[in-house]
């Protein structure tokens, strides 16, 4: 196991809020660890249906944005950044200029690990989330090849490949919403009850989204303090193992 100070894990998300509510236990996991975890969160959630008193989807998208730093703090990452597509509507941008904007992040953070949602939308079948899974997963496989946005390796980024690409995953669904069929776990993370508390914590730090407390508290008490995912893709071929630890066979290079 290389050197944890100079590991970098890098979470890919659609909204604010879904940093906490999917990977928040994780990020913390491994922040307390000495790992460099950083966040990119495609849109500021500006559709949300719980408005927070916000008096337009601008108003809304400045809010979500200082709830997400408020959640960021508590989730003590490295960095996090939210950009700026428009929330419900990542299936009409355009592919190649997202998938760019990730891989200039990627070259730029050189993660060994990445993680995001799975191309399903997670338990809640969000199209967004879809998306957000579909891009990070061509930007992860783009940014470790020389004929890629060339361009970005002329103004001195050098092409990164990451050594694994995981989707967050559970071993339930929500009989209330569309149906998902969720990729299989291959790695649990044991957070333990201390981390499991700071993620609500993290959650609850979206007031916007106040009304959800009640429910996703209920959802991740019952789930216990581990979170799941599976193991998508790798710069070793391998065949699937269960694992405990994301970082498990990675190499102390970049």
């Amino acid at each position: 196991m290389p050197d944890k100070s100079q590991l970098r894990l890098l979470c890919v998300t659609a909204h604010p809020d879904d940093e906490a509510g999917g990977f928040g236990g994780t990020l913390l996991f491994y922040a307390s660890r000495g790992v460099q975890t950083h966040l990119i969160c495609l849109t500021p959630g500006q559709a949300a249906t719980h408005r927070g008193g916000a008096k337009d989807d601008d108003a809304l998208a400045e809010m979500r944005r200082q709830e997400l730093g408020r959640s960021a703090g508590i989730l003590k990452l490295a960095s996090w950044e939210c950009l700026h597509y428009p929330d419900a509507a990542l299936d009409r941008q355009d592919f190649y200029s997202v998938v760019g904007e990730l891989v200039r992040r990627i070259r730029t953070i050189r993660p060994q690990v990445i993680i995001t949602m799975g191309p399903e939308g997670a338990v809640t079948a969000h199209p967004d989330h879809s998306m957000a899974s579909i891009f990070t997963t061509m930007a992860y496989q783009w940014a470790g090849r020389s004929n890629r946005y060339t361009d970005q390796l002329d103004r001195g980024l050098k092409p990164q490949r990451a050594q694994k690409l995981y989707y967050g995953t559970t071993l339930f669904t929500l009989p209330d919403r569309q149906p998902v069929s969720l990729p299989p776990v291959s790695t649990v993370i044991d957070i333990g009850q201390e981390l499991l508390e700071k993620k609500i914590s993290a959650f609850k730090a979206h007031t916007s989204q106040s009304p959800l407390f009640p429910i996703f508290e209920n959802t991740v008490r019952k789930r216990g303090p581990r979170e799941s995912f599976h193991l998508a893709a790798s710069t070793t071929p391998r065949e699937i193992a269960r694992e405990t630890d994301l970082f498990e066979g990675v190499k102390d290079e970049e």
